[in-house]
């Protein structure tokens, strides 16, 4: 008897309007739009700035997506989970709120963070639930609004993120499509070299903490950089490995989008053209948690049933991961 996989059936996304480009950002701080592209390789990003909108209000038009392209009355869904480092507040959780907003009445939900490997991580949660033969519709949705946690003074971080949603609908698959393997890590160290100061139970917020600026993204670059370069592409080349795998076999890379020379630097690791790998950071930048979601829905018309593809993050925490999926569907 097969095991029962998890298939993406579908999937949606979601990006503001609003684009920040690197000429805007040269009028804000000290740098310029050569110098942002060469290291980064990022042109613009897109920032949510409707007053009073959240994360939730980006995950919910890309859920919307889905509904309507499978028809799909929101009370068939069973779960849904919200890969997120920004959540529209602390408690209830953003999942809940989505859950309200679309209909879903009939879906417990929950966050999972895990920064930049988020959708991963939700992505593998998600998939348990399907095989394991509980659950039949599950929505995995990775969503940030990374500035609403950016200094817009700090050059170091308010060059790279952008906010974005992108989310799947998991459910049993045919032919043994849907994800094979996933291999995910995480290593507690790495939350000296990016995280958020202050905002947590470790140092609630003050008066003290905001005139600080200790509620922003805090990123040391050089540790980051390195310790990405490696942890994509080694998981990405382990994963591969465990699966009997060559960049041959490979027909796509989604890896996360926070930086031209770590997707290069996996590229190459495992072996593939670059004409296999999905890229759209110039236009989105880093947008965390939807990054991967957001490739796959800009590439859907692209994939055929039966694709192989690879995708791999690096967040902060540190955590990295990468999953093995066999595309469900031509489009």
């Amino acid at each position: 008897m097969n095991k029962v996989r998890a298939a993406i059936t579908s999937v949606g996304g979601y990006v503001p309007e609003t684009k920040l480009t690197n000429s805007d950002l040269e009028k804000m701080i000290d740098t310029t739009d050569e110098w942002i592209t060469t290291r980064t390789g990022i042109k613009e990003r897109r920032i949510l700035k409707t007053p009073g909108a959240a994360s939730s209000d980006m995950a919910v038009p890309a859920i919307q997506e889905i509904l309507r392209k499978k028809n799909l009355d929101p009370l068939e869904i069973d779960c849904i989970i919200c890969a997120t480092v920004t959540p529209d507040m602390v408690f209830p959780a953003t999942a809940n709120i989505i859950s309200d907003k679309i209909g879903a009445k009939n879906a417990f939900g929950f966050d999972l963070e895990a920064a930049c490997s988020g959708f991963l991580y939700a992505l593998t949660v998600g998939a348990s639930f399907i095989e394991s033969g509980r659950y039949k519709k599950v929505i995995v949705v990775g969503v940030d609004k990374m500035s609403s946690i950016i200094d817009y003074t700090d050059r170091t971080t308010c060059i790279i993120f952008g906010d974005g949603a992108g989310a799947v609908l998991l459910e049993a698959g045919e032919e043994n499509f849907g994800l094979q393997d996933a291999i995910l890590k995480s290593d507690g160290a790495g939350r000296n070299w990016l995280y958020m100061k202050a905002g947590g139970s470790l140092k609630p917020p003050s008066l003290e903490t905001v005139t600080s600026k200790e509620h922003y993204v805090y990123q040391d670059g050089k540790h980051v950089f390195k310790y990405a370069v490696t942890g994509m592409a080694d998981v990405s080349q382990e994963l591969m490995e465990k699966n009997h795998l060559t960049g041959d076999d490979i027909d796509w890379l989604a890896p996360h989008q926070a930086n031209l020379r770590i997707i290069e630097a996996t590229r190459e690791r495992i072996g593939i053209p670059q004409e296999k790998v999905m890229i759209n950071i110039h236009k989105y930048g880093n947008t965390t948690a939807a990054t991967i979601p957001l490739c796959l829905w800009e590439w859907e018309n692209k994939l055929k049933k039966g694709d192989n593809i690879i995708m791999a993050a690096f967040g902060g925490g540190f955590t990295w991961g990468a999953a093995y999926l066999k595309w469900a569907y031509n489009n």
